[in-house]
């Protein structure tokens, strides 16, 4: 009884603190330990009955640190009220996958964003992950077997405020006919073609009309820096995680887990998801085909920079990741590759994103 009232006295000092609304934490229903799409009294019993409990996969562990304690107290009292969900998808899971975002630091970020972790864009029929916000040191990482263009260079620190949605996969060539009514890509006559990335479609196809893939769904394409950013996912190596490698790698032998390029894809793209994801949960990254991104080709500037959306003309667009056709030096996170908007190419394809 004396530890159920001490309990009750901490959950009264934060209730003072943090308030019993949802404007200090939006949207955080990995909270809703009943399910009823309501964060209350109801959530805050089983809470207190876990408190000290630890362990990797405890429901009332809201900041997945291991442990539920006081650190989760202020994430649950801080989201009392209905669960808020985004008009223009689906939820999916509020909560991120342990074994599927497996860097612990991510999770954390993603729960303290209060917004789900995967989502369903209802116009596309595209799934998406969270992106948290942070901060990342952009620009080239150097490895055994690679140097870096000069493109690459300065690094410079980025900040990005805001979380966003990316798509967990390419966009397909379904999905693609599904929206424009019909398939410009070179393998388009596979079975699994329906799987498999679109491509031959230049920026302008994309983003630049009310017509666009873009315009007809609301999404939009990532920035540089963003892109950078979800592919990096907390490394600063060249190649980006996976299972059995969390905290990147640096040479090429490992990156036939993750990416289909020259030495294994057999000149041809393939269905998407079919290679390890990285620390966020996205597959294809590296490889497959390349990713238009929404930006002006331009050099970096070693300034610090937050939500940087790059030059504000130019000639051409940039793309990222590498691709079926290209060696694994395409593949590194740093990577930069440009050409015109209207531009088609087989390896040329894109994935989505949008901001919450």
């Amino acid at each position: 009884m004396k530890s159920a009232n001490i309990l009750l006295s901490i959950v009264a000092a934060v209730a003072i603190t943090f308030g019993f609304s949802t404007s200090s934490v939006q949207g955080q229903c990995t909270t809703d330990t009943s399910g009823d799409g309501q964060v209350g009294g109801e959530d805050l019993a089983p809470f207190l009955a876990d408190w000290g409990l630890t362990g990797s996969t405890i429901a009332t562990d809201f900041n997945h640190d291991g442990v539920v304690d006081g650190l989760d107290l202020p994430l649950l009292l801080g989201s009392f009220g209905p669960c808020p969900a985004p008009t223009w998808a689906t939820v999916l899971e509020w909560s991120p996958d342990v074994a599927v975002v497996t860097d612990a630091n991510l999770r954390a970020a993603i729960v303290a964003s209060g917004f789900p972790w995967r989502i369903r864009d209802n116009s596309s029929n595209i799934e998406m992950l969270l992106v948290p916000a942070g901060t990342f040191t952009m620009g080239c990482s150097a490895s055994t077997s690679h140097s870096c263009d000069s493109d690459e260079s300065p690094l410079h620190q980025v900040t990005l405020t805001n979380a966003f949605y990316m798509g967990r996969y390419e966009v397909t060539q379904a999905q693609w006919t599904a929206k424009m009514g019909s398939n410009p890509s070179y393998f388009s006559g596979f079975p699994d073609s329906p799987s498999r990335p679109v491509e031959r479609v230049s920026w302008n196809m994309i983003a630049e009309e009310s017509t666009s893939f873009m315009g007809v769904t609301g999404l939009r394409l990532p920035t540089e820096a963003e892109w950078e950013y979800a592919y990096r996912a907390g490394t600063t190596t060249a190649f980006h995680s996976y299972p059995g490698q969390p905290n990147g790698f640096n040479t090429d032998s490992l990156l036939v887990n993750i990416a289909w390029y020259n030495q294994n894809s057999g000149s041809q793209t393939h269905a998407v998801g079919g290679k390890f994801a990285n620390a966020l949960g996205l597959h294809d990254m590296s490889g497959n085909v390349f990713e238009w991104c929404q930006d002006w080709y331009g050099a970096y500037s070693s300034a610090a920079q937050t939500n940087p959306t790059g030059p504000a003309t130019g000639w051409d667009r940039l793309l990222r990741g590498g691709n079926w056709y290209n060696n694994s030096s395409n593949c590194r996170a740093s990577r930069r590759v440009f050409t015109a908007p209207d531009f088609i190419y087989p390896n040329y394809g894109f994935r989505v994103v949008r901001t919450p």
